[in-house]
């Protein structure tokens, strides 16, 4: 087996995890036609089986392995419980994904992840399925979606915080984590700090404060700067803006994955200096990402004020 997995050439890819409704299928769908475009020979693999209304065809599919429809029908399972047995029916069958896998050889590959928060968590099957993969000289990055509207609400916003380092400690993988669906970020609300508040993850005790002047949140003050100390002593936390339909969004996103998982400084493509750069400082350009898309909503926030002063 050894022997074997020092043979087979590097692959590299992404695993993409999150909760339900962040948007990892429309991401890597989006992810797969934007590296397309760079000339990358991409494959999406589908490894939620609870995901049979698939967009767009995969290159594979834990359909044909085991479904969770299946699960529940034959087994007397709920959801849940029935998707964690399907993530340990494909740990027990890795012979059977190695299979599969071999004929995409050659491709950058996007794992699409079932959504259940307990799989990223606690849960080891899926993270000893990613152990398999490395064995098999796959280099992945973990890209964790998480959906811009939690940045509204300061309370959700630290579970996602501890949600996400959670996720980060029990994984073990190169990490990016991605606010998704920046683009509709001003429908939900107006956001009590600026964007880089959210995304750099700065001082959270001001987080703490800003929830102490709701009356039920004050109750919990001191649960809540315990939590805030936990997120800020491990310093591992930050986030990265996206939005599917900004190739400039996109573009930020794959740079600091490129850069995670290694595949910059391969040999994959050939890439200008200016590319190479880009990799080396990542934190400027997210950093002018994050600039860009706090412009827009800053602009989306005027327009709207403009527009009740109008009314008026």
């Amino acid at each position: 087996m050894a022997e074997s997995s020092r043979a087979s050439p590097l692959a590299f890819g992404q695993v993409v995890i999150g909760p339900p409704g962040s948007g990892k299928t429309t991401y890597c769908q989006a992810m797969r036609d934007f590296l397309a475009r760079l000339g990358r020979s991409v494959a999406v693999v589908n490894l939620d089986p609870a995901n049979e209304a698939l967009p767009c065809p995969c290159a594979l599919d834990i359909g044909e392995l085991v479904t969770l429809p299946d699960v529940m029908a034959s087994l007397g399972l709920g959801p849940n419980g029935g998707l964690l047995y399907c993530m340990e029916y494909l740990e027990a069958n890795a012979d059977w994904l190695r299979g599969r896998l071999q004929a995409l050889r050659g491709h950058y590959v996007l794992f699409d992840c079932p959504g259940q928060v307990e799989l990223y968590t606690h849960h080891k099957a899926l993270k000893n399925v990613f152990a398999q993969l490395a064995k098999w000289n796959f280099r992945l990055a973990a890209v964790h979606l998480v959906d811009s509207h939690y940045c509204t609400d300061p309370g959700k916003f630290i579970s996602v915080l501890c949600t996400s380092l959670s996720t980060m400690l029990h994984v073990e993988l190169p990490h990016v984590n991605v606010l998704s669906k920046m683009d509709l970020i001003e429908q939900y609300g107006k956001l009590a700090f600026n964007l880089d508040y959210y995304t750099e993850v700065l001082d959270l005790s001001y987080l703490v404060d800003h929830l102490a002047s709701d009356p039920f949140f004050r109750n919990f003050r001191r649960l809540n700067e315990k939590l805030v100390e936990v997120i800020e002593d491990y310093s591992l936390v930050s986030f990265v803006p996206l939005n599917v339909q900004d190739k400039q969004s996109m573009r930020q996103v794959m740079q600091a994955v490129d850069k995670a998982n290694g595949y910059s400084f391969g040999d994959q493509e050939h890439r200008s200096l200016e590319a190479l750069m880009s990799a080396a400082v990542g934190a400027d350009f997210h950093f002018s990402s994050t600039l860009a898309v706090q412009e827009k909503y800053v602009q989306s926030q005027d327009k709207a004020v403009e527009e009740e002063v109008m009314d008026l």
